[in-house]
């Protein structure tokens, strides 16, 4: 069959049908194939980027759960400074306290020995004068004062 302007409709459709293989050798030889490159190449960079956004949520979670951990160490930490330095205290004012009483008790008995020697003193003094006394009276009965006085006035000077 002939068709006007020397057009033959089996070139035509010879034409088409080549045209039509060329497509479906194309489609398969090169556009599927890139296809399923590009395809496999954007799953394997989503792939990545889905983990990359995982470990950074996790690396999140961490830093924030270490953060946690030490805002409370601090606390721990400021809540155990307070407490010894609370103890220290304490056991500053119960060393102080010891200090003094272990002081007063030695003023104490310090004061004691001192009031048991000064007695003890005035009682020797007492009896070196009473026997001074009793040798004066004896010499001045016997005759003999002037060598008793000079002894007395001696010991006497001695204990001064």
């Amino acid at each position: 069959m002939k068709l006007p302007l020397n057009v033959d409709l089996q070139q035509i459709l010879l034409h088409l049908f080549n045209v039509v293989l060329l497509f479906a050798i194309l489609y398969f030889l090169l556009y599927k194939p890139i296809k399923d490159f590009m395809e496999k190449r954007t799953k394997y960079y989503k792939d990545m980027d889905d983990k990359a956004k995982a470990d950074l949520e996790e690396a999140d979670n961490t830093k924030k759960m270490y953060e946690e951990k030490l805002a409370k160490a601090d606390e721990e930490i400021a809540a155990d400074r307070t407490k010894m330095t609370d103890e220290a205290v304490k056991e500053k004012e119960e060393i102080i306290k010891k200090a003094r009483e272990d002081g007063d008790a030695i003023i104490a008995t310090a004061k004691s020995k001192a009031k048991d020697e000064h007695d003890r003193m005035l009682e020797q003094a007492k009896s070196d004068i009473a026997e001074m006394v009793s040798l004066a009276t004896a010499k001045v009965a016997v005759g003999d004062v002037s060598d008793s006085y000079d002894s007395f006035i001696e010991q006497a000077g001695k204990m001064e």
